[in-house]
């Protein structure tokens, strides 16, 4: 649509000299009048006295100045209309024609759309303007959008490159037993999770998806443990936590990094001696978390400008540092899930950060469940025989591996059908049940009667309970730990699993955390 400035009448420029005309006729009418009273009442001999040219001359001279006078007026008056029309339309053009059509093209519009669709201004020089300021507006639209795509695409290649490492270097270290060595991956391993956070940062920060989704929900507990996991600083995190509650699949990842953000920002702004403690409380809005560090108290304008980077307004990529990105990520996630963020004196004498997650991304376990993350742990029969979810998974890949025999008949001696199962190596008949082979009816009849104590064959597939006393034993033998911080370390190293691991897809039953659960010893804050 258009918009045009309402013109001025064709007679209202001249009326200024209509008037001073108006004013002159006026002034001789009144002069002539003047002159034939007298020469009426004092004859013809008044006219011809110089007195009479003289008052004659002053009157005309009085009557030009005021039609002068009347039309100067009238001419300032119209150039003060004419200059207040013009003010007005340049305000309207600046404060409603320019920032629509800004509007219109920071939305993706092309510019030729943008200004068809725009008010146009009455006059050339507006138009011009506007047309100029129209195709910088979206020249600079389309070289942003480019950036950003180009900064989206090389985060993702980050992303993958990250995963890709931390799965090799997962599989290195179930592979390799030697305690410098896998000090040396595990190492290597947190640095990479430490990569895949900035990684992830930066495609929240270009809009770009960030992390991985579960299909199930993740525990708390591997949420925390992930997030510490993802910091330089998790040996001093110390965690508050007896929560049964779930996060969504869908926001298990945003949740986990903004919480690595916080706990990555309070690590860094305290003395690195201190502690960083991370409570969870259950309000009826949701979960909040807390995470407090003794550090420096922010000041009032850090304060504000805290709340203002994590706070609902829209996303400024100009008013960010190179240096401070993280609640920059975390405003940007906390929109993007819901969730709120807010800033707190600490009672530790720091600073405190609360972040809830609303009741729409938590769910509750059933009365009657157990932890997906927690294993069951080994059952040993009266025969000594051990069994367990992973020594029953080999035996079934077993069966369709062998070629399926004739099945034999079993001694008299053999064990009931509820007996636990064979060790590895025992061969399945096409029925399922185990098959003896020759000559070993009498090694079966000593097993039956070997005592409890026996020791079992060495496995391939590490148990979790061997895991842990690997984990353990590599933590006192490469970083030399003091007795009084054995528990710290041996928990702190679990995050880094959480942090990136490609062990748990979607659909699977235990989260980003589940493997590691398993390795860590009872928290003492918990």
């Amino acid at each position: 649509m258009t918009a045009h400035s309402p013109t001025a009448h064709p007679g209202t420029e001249r009326s200024p000299l209509r008037q001073a005309l108006l004013v002159l006729a006026a002034g001789a009418l009144t002069i002539g009048v003047l002159t034939a009273a007298g020469w009426l009442l004092l004859g013809d001999g008044v006219l011809e006295r110089p007195s009479t040219w003289v008052a004659q001359a002053i009157a005309a001279g009085l009557v030009i100045t005021l039609a002068v006078a009347t039309h100067a007026r009238h001419t300032v008056a119209a150039l003060r209309a004419e200059l207040a029309e013009r003010e007005r339309r340049a305000q309207h053009f600046a404060g409603h024609t320019v920032p629509a059509l800004a509007a219109r093209l920071r939305t993706g519009t092309s510019a030729a759309t943008a200004l068809a669709t725009a008010e146009t201004p009455a006059d050339d020089a507006h138009r011009r303007v506007m047309t100029l300021l129209a195709e910088e507006i979206s020249r600079s639209e389309t070289s942003k959008a480019a950036a950003m795509a180009a900064c989206a695409n090389a985060a993702g290649r980050m992303q993958a490159l990250a995963t890709s490492m931390l799965a090799d270097l997962r599989e290195m270290e179930h592979r390799h037993t030697d305690e410098a060595v896998l000090g040396d991956l595990l190492h290597l391993d947190h640095r990479t999770a430490q990569a895949g956070r900035l990684a992830d940062s930066i495609a929240v920060l270009t809009g770009a998806r960030s992390g991985r989704r579960w299909a199930k929900p993740i525990v708390m507990e591997s949420i925390l443990r992930g997030a510490m996991g993802r910091i330089g600083g998790y040996q001093r995190v110390r965690l508050h936590s007896a929560s049964r509650l779930s996060v969504a699949g869908h926001a298990a990842e945003g949740v986990m990094h903004a919480l690595a953000e916080l706990l990555d920002n309070a690590a860094n702004f305290s003395p690195p001696t201190a502690e960083v403690h991370v409570y969870v409380e259950e309000v009826p809005s949701g979960v909040i978390i807390t995470v407090e560090d003794s550090g420096l108290v922010m000041s009032e304008v850090a304060l504000r400008r805290a709340e203002r980077a994590v706070s609902a307004a829209p996303l400024d990529l100009t008013a960010l540092s190179g240096t401070r990105l993280g609640l920059a990520v975390v405003g940007a996630l906390a929109r993007k899930h819901g969730m709120s963020v807010s800033f707190r004196p600490s009672a530790r004498g720091g600073t405190g950060a609360l972040m809830m997650i609303p009741q729409e991304l938590i769910s509750r376990p059933k009365p009657d469940a157990t932890p997906a993350v927690a294993p069951p742990e080994p059952a040993t029969t009266g025969s000594g025989r051990t069994r367990g979810a992973r020594t029953e998974r080999p035996a079934l890949r077993e069966v369709t591996a062998v070629p399926a025999p004739t099945a034999e008949h079993a001694p008299a001696g053999q064990e009931p059908e509820d007996a636990p199962a064979p060790p590895d190596g025992t061969e399945y008949g096409e029925s399922g049940l185990p098959k003896r082979r020759r000559g070993r009816t009498l090694a079966a009849a000593h097993t039956d009667h070997d005592p409890p104590t026996r020791k079992l064959r060495p496995r391939a597939n590490h148990s979790p309970a061997e895991s842990a006393a690997r984990f353990g034993t590599f933590r006192r033998a490469v970083r030399g730990e003091t007795p009084a911080a054995k528990d710290a370390p041996a928990r702190d190293l679990a995050p880094g699993r959480d942090a990136q691991g490609t062990g748990s897809a979607a659909g699977d039953d235990t989260g980003p955390g589940a493997d590691t659960q398993t390795l860590q010893p009872e928290d003492e804050n918990r």
